[in-house]
């Protein structure tokens, strides 16, 4: 009898991802694919939102496991860094591995068993998101959690988290334009799309947001009948709190996450609670961790060498990141020489997406910065290297298994289209920049390398800015080593 391994299983699952020309077509399916009467058991917080919905649901994950230590919380969220596990969490531990591979098999074999599907259009075996979620959905039931915090995927409405008939509340973080830019939707659409978690007799929360976004929500919560819609107000006492998570944009995810944590205990351990911030929930706030999102790392084997790692992947998370890395907490830490470390960029961005957009705006917000601390510099000045590399893992064009992409297409891999256009980009906003530090690499490990050189001439401290993906921050992540201390 053979041994079914944790590698063979991340191998079966990437055979469930879609392909570049399949991802471009837009096809889903998107009725149920499992029955869905037992999911209330496993009391659910659903978030959903443009952004800030991971954030918001480590900070939920962190205050329940500080405010009842004595039960099992169960968190899913997405994507992975490093290893596909990690998107699967009790009690803030991603699963080991045997335990990944048994719950896994279970589901691929009984889903191999079957011959026939409620939707005949549908294929057996349901696409990579999916079948996680099928996985995560049978690991916490078998595991008898006393909670869920589950984060949609995409979307809302028809995202596959979205099954669970009655969870005990759902929230709503910012809504912003990034989507209606790129995807050709409207703020109308996406708060529609977004209110779809939304369940008859179910809490609703949601953060400020325009009025046109409200307006929906408030109409979808209606017309569902939820028990209760609320626009919440700042928590008193929140604001002097010191988050686990860096940057300024996080309190208003904290203060969701606060106020879905207390409609959550009030419901099911009939908590009672004012509307301070209680203590515990405080210490859940500072010990939150999120990894890949304005982290900062020491590399473990190169004194010499920090990492900055945020996965920012949007004009306003990418905003929002350039406004806590450009500070004097970060890469302003040195206010008497400007000079005095080295500056390295590592980016990159879906081809999808207009990098020269992202670009310019965060090299404006830059200048915008520096200004504001005082400096004189420009924004080209920051950066002694930059480096667009593609998020293929390793020089020679493998992935690491649990960061394998098949959304990448062959002609893309190949001639670095993005990669290119990026660096015209910043070479067309920054005229004077020189030529021989713009780097166009076909991998991570390139990307690494170069940095490994910087670190090797031992001329300057160097920092190093990685953003504009989770995948190429997983990536730098495996390939630097900083897995250990990162995760």
């Amino acid at each position: 009898m053979s041994t079914k391994t944790y590698r063979e299983a991340v191998d079966h699952l990437n055979s469930l991802q879609s392909n570049a020309v399949a991802l471009a077509t837009g096809e889903r399916f998107n009725e149920p694919a499992i029955p869905p009467s037992d999911l209330n058991k496993l009391n659910v917080i659903h978030i959903t939102g443009t952004k800030g919905k991971g954030s918001t649901s480590a900070f939920t994950d962190s205050i329940l496991r500080a405010e009842r230590p004595d039960w099992k919380v169960g968190l899913y969220t997405s994507p992975h860094l490093v290893a596909v596990r990690e998107r699967i969490r009790i009690n803030g531990a991603p699963i080991d591995e045997p335990t990944f591979v048994k719950y896994f098999y279970e589901v691929w074999d009984r889903l191999q068993q079957t011959t026939e599907t409620a939707n005949p259009k549908a294929p057996v075996m349901p696409g990579y998101f999916r079948f996680l979620t099928l996985v995560a959905y049978h690991a916490f039931l078998q595991l008898k959690v006393d909670a869920t915090v589950l984060e949609v995927g995409v979307g809302g409405r028809y995202d596959s988290t979205n099954i669970v008939p009655k969870p005990i509340v759902t929230g709503i973080t910012a809504l912003g334009i990034d989507h209606v830019s790129i995807l050709g939707k409207t703020l109308k659409d996406i708060a529609w799309q977004k209110a779809g978690i939304f369940k008859q007799g179910v809490l609703a929360l949601t953060v400020e947001q325009s009025e046109e976004a409200t307006l929906v929500l408030k109409e979808q919560a209606e017309i569902v009948k939820a028990s209760e819609f609320e626009v919440l107000s700042p928590t008193p006492g929140l604001s002097n709190v010191k988050l686990g998570l860096a940057g300024s944009h996080q309190y208003q995810n904290a203060n969701l996450a606060v106020a879905l944590t207390k409609k959550f205990l009030a419901a099911q351990a009939a908590s009672v609670f004012d509307e301070g911030l209680p203590e515990t929930f405080a210490q859940g706030l500072k010990a939150t961790k999120w990894p890949g999102r304005c982290q900062t790392v020491a590399d473990p084997r190169h004194e010499e060498t920090t990492w900055f790692l945020d996965g920012a992947h949007t004009l306003e998370s990418l905003d929002c990141c350039v406004q806590w890395y450009v500070s004097p907490d970060i890469a302003l830490r040195s206010p008497e020489r400007f000079d005095e470390r080295s500056r390295v960029l590592i980016f990159n961005c879906t081809s999808g997406r207009t990098g020269n957009v992202f670009l310019e705006a965060m090299l404006a917000r830059t200048a915008e910065q520096l200004k504001k601390h005082g400096r004189a510099e420009d924004a080209g000045a920051l950066f002694d290297q930059v480096i667009f590399c593609a998020n293929v893992t390793y020089a020679d064009g493998n992935f690491k298994g649990d960061l394998t992409t098949k959304a990448l297409s062959d002609d893309e891999l190949l001639h670095l289209k993005t990669q290119h256009e990026l660096a015209d980009a910043w070479s067309a906003l920054l005229p004077s920049y020189p030529q021989d530090n713009i780097h166009v690499l076909p991998s991570i490990e390139h990307a690494v390398n170069i940095v490994r050189k910087l670190q090797v001439s031992g001329e300057k401290p160097v920092d190093v800015l990685v953003a504009g993906s989770l995948h190429l921050v997983g990536g730098v992540i495996e390939v630097a080593g900083l897995s250990d201390v990162a995760l």
